[in-house]
């Protein structure tokens, strides 16, 4: 590649408009990454990448049609651009597609207060490998563990350029590292693997490989001689582990591409109560370190921080240009979209209000009931929210924790559940979803 991210997409938009576009916009991403698996004391796997990839929408009229690439030689750029018009004029007409005006446009942002790159040198091969090594070392010393599946840690930085016909150009570089570990204990059909791990933007806020490796095997060890519960209705706690997944499904339900397709549980509800009072569910892209965190979405607009729940209230759909045009509203700045598709209503880190109490201090109220660490399958009716995932964790009774469960089913519907959740204090900051523990009273478990 000779040419810069930013000189390519506008190399895109010229030819797009020789081709004949109405308008253009193009995405272009540069990266590299390394991961190092390693197993038994030993390199399992190292595997090293770099690449290029050009991303072209062109609009002829109210029809558009998306292509990309790998290659950036000037016949390429040409070529894709020709090709993507030609498929825009066979294409059936959209009336709600097309690009921002210019003065919904974003500017002026501060990409450095929101520190997506962390400055220090790459972590060389031998500094991943040590890592993953030292974390096995730590799982496989806790008793009960009888193997380490393995061991794994990665360092990735990408390069991001988004500009259009109308008037935007911008980008910005973003860094990642990562490391984890899976444990096994037991033996033979009783057997059971747990993992922990960690992800962060700068490597110094990397949990320690030791942390991350003795986590793994106690959460594995702690899991053995499961059994199955017994069926009936009873208070699930569902573990900062997974609590998140329960919020993920509320703004699935409140993304404006569902809601435009009339496909969604919260179909009409707008400003209605959907969390308990006191509880919001804020939206904020401009938080530093975070992988959620960006200063312009997929189609140039400003992201802005918004409380998608506002004391229980439903506020607002999550919205691109396109379904809010389809809804008669305005975009909230929700666009995603890789280098190969479209935009589509996304979020970006959302926080939901923490409660007063520890999640021991729930375990202690819920009595009896099941405290829900791992989740399986997913049956999630989108138009009316029923409910249903198979789950195992930790049996409680009388407000401790008694025995490990598994191979059950809990069963309840979303609306329902939602409305009367109570969170825990100890959801982890630096995450893009921010969710504590989440108790759940009366759910339908099957088990025995």
């Amino acid at each position: 590649m000779t040419q810069s991210p930013q000189a390519l997409c506008h190399a895109l938009i010229d030819a797009a408009k020789r081709a004949g576009a109405d308008a253009v916009d193009t995405m272009v991403a540069t990266g590299s990454s390394l991961s190092i698996e390693v197993r038994e004391g030993k390199l399992e796997q190292a595997e090293r990448s770099e690449g290029i990839d050009l991303g072209l929408r062109v609009f002829v009229g109210q029809r558009q049609a998306q292509v990309s690439s790998s290659d950036s030689r000037t016949e390429t750029l040409i070529t894709m651009a020709e090709r993507a018009v030609a498929m825009a004029r066979e294409a059936p007409e959209d009336p709600h597609t097309g690009l921002a005006s210019p003065d919904q446009l974003a500017q002026d942002w501060d990409i450095d207060a929101l520190e997506l790159c962390d400055p220090s040198p790459e972590p060389t091969p031998q500094a991943l490998q040590d890592d993953a090594l030292q974390a096995e070392a730590a799982c496989a010393a806790i008793p009960g563990i009888s193997q380490v599946q393995g061991a794994a840690a990665g360092y990735g930085q990408q390069s991001f350029h988004l500009a259009t016909s109308n008037g935007f150009s911008g980008g910005y570089q973003r860094s990642g590292r990562s490391l984890s570990c899976t444990g096994i204990a037991g033996t033979g059909a009783g057997m059971e693997r747990d993992y922990d791990g960690d992800s962060r933007t700068f490597q110094a806020d990397l949990r320690s490989a030791a942390d991350i490796g003795r986590t793994a095997g106690e959460r594995a060890v702690a899991r053995l001689d499961a059994r199955r519960p017994k069926t009936g209705s009873y208070p699930v706690l569902f573990d900062e582990r997974v609590s998140s997944s329960l919020i993920g499904h509320l703004l699935a339900a409140a993304n404006g591409a569902a809601i435009a397709r009339g496909s969604s549980w919260l179909q009409g509800a707008l400003g209605e109560q959907i969390l308990p009072a006191g509880l919001s569910l804020i939206e904020d892209p401009h938080r530093p370190r975070i992988s959620g965190s960006r200063p312009f979405d997929g189609e140039g607009l400003a992201t802005q921080r918004r409380a998608i729940i506002d004391q229980g209230i439903l506020t607002g759909w999550t919205l691109d240009l396109a379904s809010a045009h389809k809804l008669g509203l305005q975009s909230t700045g929700n666009a995603a979209r890789g280098v190969g598709s479209v935009p589509a209503p996304a979020n970006w880190n959302v926080t939901l209000t923490p409660g007063e109490q520890s999640r021991d201090d729930l375990v202690a109220a819920m009595g009896t009931g099941l405290l829900v660490t791992s989740l399986i399958g997913s049956t999630v009716n989108p138009n009316t929210g029923d409910y249903s995932r198979g789950a195992s964790g930790f049996w409680v009774e009388n407000g401790v924790i008694a025995y490990p469960v598994n191979e059950c089913t809990i069963a309840g519907n979303l609306r329902d559940m939602l409305a009367r959740i109570l969170p825990a204090n100890d959801a982890r900051r630096y995450l893009s979803r921010v969710v504590p523990s989440l108790l759940v009273e009366g759910m339908t478990l099957a088990g025995s």
